[in-house]
């Protein structure tokens, strides 16, 4: 333990630092309309604590998020924006009534404690399973099983294989997106980011091995990332762009998504496009697997951020496993603008306070991380600094 930093219980968020520092990750940051105190960002992390009736935030969510609340923004958790959407047992809404009511006590909390929350809307598509969705098939861009694991209420499933939305119910699912983006802002969030990246349905759309479709939504670059950009357009006419995000990057995994010839390419092709919407930010995930002797390799490490740093014009958020001195040396470097921690997150919620002071950070309870209730959610403990002798 650092000298001057005593361990108390959890408490307010607002914890004076214990000496001004000059390290990048402390400095202050304008993002889009938003001015942040520093460039720690949270990162969003599922942990299955919405209510499972009505896929509602709880007051147990309120109090999690804004006890974060000094990051200097956070980004919630994966948010369906609608039923059909839905795909991960335990996690939120914003298609309801009761799910906006949720979220805006989650909102007034994070901004009552001096903090900024934006929410991150989600379409599972393929990685839903029938018994998330009463039975139904889920959908995508094609009828091509994923091959990876559905999060049911009953445990983790392989996925099944998808059914292909029409064209209307594309244009629907768009429509979703921009009204969950809606629904956000009455929340009270600070704006919002679209999942673009990952498993996820944008994603089954600019996969060539998930997208084998012959219509104007397959095929082509431009085609497989029409999609994308329609969602992205209509999220545009109910939140000025200022306040919406992407998270996209180029990604290996197992089953449909390992990475192919085409894999770098078209995010290339959707990132450069996006320069031109002036969004508030990008969100860029470093590798999460071993992209050795993949077409990825050369994005292994700071490889992802080095690449993409020339290709994207506007804020950059470099994400996965980061610490303190990578987030420094990251934004020194000119690598990225803002860094986002996820499992540090979850059992510090004053990191940055911890960073400020040069405190050690607290180690994750993994048995709880996807679990219930507040042990290993809102019961970890702070840092605060020693008070001197009177």
């Amino acid at each position: 333990m650092s000298q001057g930093i005593s361990l108390a219980e959890v408490g307010s968020p607002r914890v004076a630092y214990t000496r001004e520092s000059s390290e990048p990750l402390l400095t202050p940051y304008r993002m889009g309309d938003l001015d942040l105190p520093n460039r720690v960002i949270m990162a969003p992390l599922t942990r299955m604590r919405a209510n499972p009736d009505d896929h509602a935030p709880t007051i147990l969510q309120a109090d999690y998020y804004a006890q974060r609340a000094s990051a200097g923004l956070i980004i919630a958790e994966a948010t369906a924006i609608s039923p059909e959407g839905f795909g991960w047992a335990g996690t939120p809404g914003l298609w309801s009534e009761e799910q906006v009511r949720g979220w805006r006590s989650v909102t007034d909390a994070v901004h009552a404690a001096g903090g900024r929350i934006i929410a991150q809307l989600w379409h599972t598509g393929a990685i839903s399973h029938p018994e998330l969705r009463d039975g139904l098939q889920p959908v995508s861009a094609s009828d091509v099983n994923p091959i990876q694991i559905s999060v049911t209420p009953t445990g983790r499933k392989p996925t099944v294989k998808p059914r292909p939305l029409t064209k209307d119910e594309i244009q629907a699912t768009v429509a979703d997106f921009g009204r969950a983006a809606r629904n956000a802002i009455v929340a009270g969030f600070d704006g919002v980011q679209i999942l673009a990246n990952y498993l996820y349905l944008i994603s089954q759309f600019l996969n060539a091995v998930t997208n084998l479709r012959k219509d104007e939504y397959g095929g082509s670059f431009e085609n497989r990332s029409r999609f994308l950009f329609e969602v992205v357009e209509r999220v545009l006419t109910e939140v000025g762009a200022t306040r919406v995000g992407v998270k996209i990057s180029p990604m290996h995994e197992g089953g449909a998504f390992a990475a192919n010839d085409e894999t770098l390419p078209i995010t290339e092709y959707a990132i450069r496009k996006l320069n031109a919407y002036n969004l508030s930010h990008l969100l860029l995930m470093g590798n999460t697997t071993d992209f050795s002797s993949t077409p990825l390799e050369k994005l292994s490490g700071d490889g992802m951020f080095r690449h993409f740093r020339s290709i994207y014009k506007g804020t950059l958020i470099a994400n996965v496993n980061m610490q303190r001195e990578r987030g420094n040396r990251l934004i020194a470097e000119g690598l990225a603008d803002l860094i986002a921690f996820g499992r540090p997150y979850i059992a510090n919620p004053d990191l940055v306070q911890r960073f400020a002071a040069g405190a050690p950070l607290a180690e994750v309870d993994w048995e709880t991380v996807y679990a219930s209730g507040a042990h290993g959610y809102s019961d970890y403990s702070t840092y605060q600094p020693s008070q001197p002798n009177d």
